[in-house]
């Protein structure tokens, strides 16, 4: 009874240590690693391509970007323009306007002043045009005073004063005008066939008619021109 039931024991352990042995995990072979390892390293491989190509794709489109919105960029080129330096961001600062210079007065000594007719001789309805021309016989522009304030229209007969335009003138004002080297200014004045005394006082005389000869004289300032005969019939 004794050794039976010693073998049956030594039976039970004998089927445990089997069924423990064969339950316990078992240490994978050389090769087995080999191909993990392998398999591992190509995994790895493809993330890092995938990885890198993205990069690649994303600098490729940044490059084109670039080039696209930046004047004189270089195509493909990346990254961001450089920064302009304070010498080109800032305003260019205001020059001061020069001041023109005054043009000025004309020398009398070159300025020419001339009187005519229109016609040579007028008849008893008819209004003589008495013109007035200022001449700048200087190299540069300068400017003359040609209003009513400076400028006279005279006609004369022998030693008797006929008309003068300033006896019965109405205002006396001033007109600056520039005159370029070489030009003229030319002013009009159309005479009634009347006779004028100073302070505009009314006179019933005129002068005659009959084929006289008159003498007109344009003056201005202190200039006065040389005299322009014509004829009244």
């Amino acid at each position: 009874m004794g050794r039976q039931g010693n073998s049956s024991q030594r039976n039970t352990a004998s089927a445990t240590g089997s069924r423990t042995g064969s339950g316990s995990p078992r240490k994978p072979s050389p090769a087995v690693y080999r191909r993990r390892r392998l398999f591992v390293g190509i995994a790895l491989l493809m993330v890092l391509g995938l990885t890198f190509g993205g990069f690649a794709v994303a600098g490729a489109f940044n490059g084109t970007e670039q080039a696209s919105s930046t004047d004189g960029a270089t195509p493909g080129t990346t990254g961001a323009a450089p920064a302009p330096s304070d010498s080109q961001s800032a305003a260019p600062s205001s020059a001061p306007t020069p001041t023109p210079t005054p043009t000025p007065t004309c020398n009398q000594n070159l300025v020419t002043v001339s009187g005519s007719t229109d016609k040579p001789a007028y008849g008893p309805d008819e209004k003589p045009l008495l013109s007035l021309k200022v001449t700048n016989g200087g190299t540069m522009p300068c400017e003359v005073n040609i209003g009513t304030s400076q400028m006279e229209f005279l006609v004369t007969s022998g030693p008797d004063r006929i008309f003068s335009s300033k006896d019965c003138q109405a205002k006396s004002e001033d007109l600056v005008k520039t005159i370029a080297p070489g030009a003229s200014e030319t002013a009009n004045f159309p005479w009634a066939q009347n006779r004028s005394i100073e302070g505009c006082q009314p006179v019933e005389a005129k002068p005659g008619g009959g084929g006289a000869y008159y003498i007109f004289t344009a003056k201005l300032g202190s200039r006065a021109s040389p005299k322009a005969v014509f004829q009244l019939n």
